[in-house]
């Protein structure tokens, strides 16, 4: 108030306000500043084009049990590269149960490893079948399967010859302690020169990679469809299984399938959607106009 005998009706020029209203002036200030800012030249990340996020709709609501990560990898495969928080924000939410997560993963000596189980599946008219699997542990690939509504150690111990013939027997086989695996099965086995794993009691994360294929079977395609019988059973894990070795991406293999899938460019042509396992899924590619 030193001057204020120079400036004649300061006490106009006075108001007095509270302390929210000071910070909201503040507020609208930060906000022009950025808009300025915004104006003079381009921030933020750059966005992605009308057709990229149409293709990612139309991913999520074609294949509805995809996630994310699936998505980005079959976009990679068409050579386009997004983020994760892309596809996020454009793809179409589903609600569904969540999947199991699996703890560890079995790495060391993946290559002469294989992992075997048994999982169930009911038909239409109440009979129970038993799908026998058996999965090779470096490329998460299905090397024989096999259906049938009366396992025995037998009939198990059959599977495993015609899983590896010719000397292609791995050198561990991860399996649980179920009783079907019994004395002609133990025998067959180290016949072949296998030395068997066995899991801890209720331990299913002991033998991930088999686990996850039962999950992702049942996922993908089992719990969709009513089986009739043997036969349908099998065809439609047939149809399965050429889908998830030769199109489906996985995580695990850095985004690629089993069977090794080129990257198809985007001066190949334009993107084609194909149906797989009766539309239940689609692959993606790029053909010539």
């Amino acid at each position: 108030m030193l001057y204020s005998k120079y400036v004649v009706g300061w006490q106009d020029l006075v108001e007095f306000v509270q302390v929210r209203t000071v910070t909201q002036w503040q507020k609208r200030r930060f906000g022009r500043f950025w808009f300025s800012k915004a104006k003079a030249g381009k921030v933020g990340r750059p966005t992605i084009s009308k057709e990229l996020r149409g293709l990612i709709r139309q991913m999520s609501e074609a294949n509805p049990l995809w996630g994310t990560p699936r998505i980005i990898g079959e976009l990679e495969k068409l050579g386009i590269e997004v983020s994760r928080a892309t596809v996020d924000k454009y793809r179409v939410r589903v609600r569904r149960n969540p999947s199991p997560s699996w703890k560890a993963f079995l790495k060391n000596e993946a290559k002469a490893i294989a992992g075997i189980d048994f999982f169930t599946v009911a038909t239409l008219n109440f009979r129970v079948l038993y799908v026998f699997v058996v999965v090779m542990h470096d490329r998460r690939k299905v090397i024989h399967f096999n259906v049938t509504e009366h396992p025995s150690a037998e009939w198990t111990a059959q599977q495993i010859v015609e899983a590896f013939p010719w000397e292609t027997a791995p050198k561990y086989l991860l399996r649980d302690n179920d009783g079907i695996y019994g004395r002609e099965f133990t025998k067959r086995v180290k016949g072949m020169g296998v030395e068997v794993v066995r899991t801890a009691c209720r331990s299913p994360w002991q033998n991930p990679y088999t686990e996850r294929l039962i999950g992702s079977i049942r996922r993908d395609c089992l719990n969709h469809v009513i089986v009739i019988g043997e036969e349908h059973l099998r065809s439609l894990l047939r149809s399965y299984f050429d889908y998830y070795h030769r199109s489906r991406t996985h995580l695990g293999l850095s985004g690629d399938c089993p069977e090794s899938r080129k990257v198809d460019p985007p001066e190949n042509g334009r993107i084609v959607e194909i149906p797989k396992v009766g539309g239940l899924h689609h692959q993606y590619v790029r053909k010539a106009a």
